[in-house]
């Protein structure tokens, strides 16, 4: 993982250390706002049962796009450290 010292020196970068727990915290609240979303379509049945329905299946889509948006971003992220990571390889290999 990384240590505390890490916080005040610019030699290694945190983000690929932590981006795993941003990711499952914001999986968290896309399946947090899909319950919701599905409360009030439960509620929502109870009035119109036809628009019950369709924010039923907009909440669990909606649920499936958060949960696949969150990991594209995150793996958009790691894949820019990574390329941050080849380039240093790449001129450590030019120096020598």
């Amino acid at each position: 993982m990384f240590s505390f010292s890490d916080l005040f020196q610019w030699e290694r970068f945190i983000t690929p250390a932590i981006i795993k727990v941003f990711y499952w915290l914001v999986v968290a609240i896309a399946i947090l706002v899909g319950l919701s979303g599905i409360g009030s379509a439960f509620a929502m049945m109870a009035v119109s049962p036809g628009a019950g329905v369709l924010m039923l299946i907009g909440s669990l889509f909606g649920v499936a796009v958060g949960v696949i948006f969150a990991r594209i971003v995150a793996e958009f992220i790691l894949i820019v450290f990574r390329i941050n990571e080849h380039l240093s390889a790449i001129r450590g290999q030019g120096e020598v």
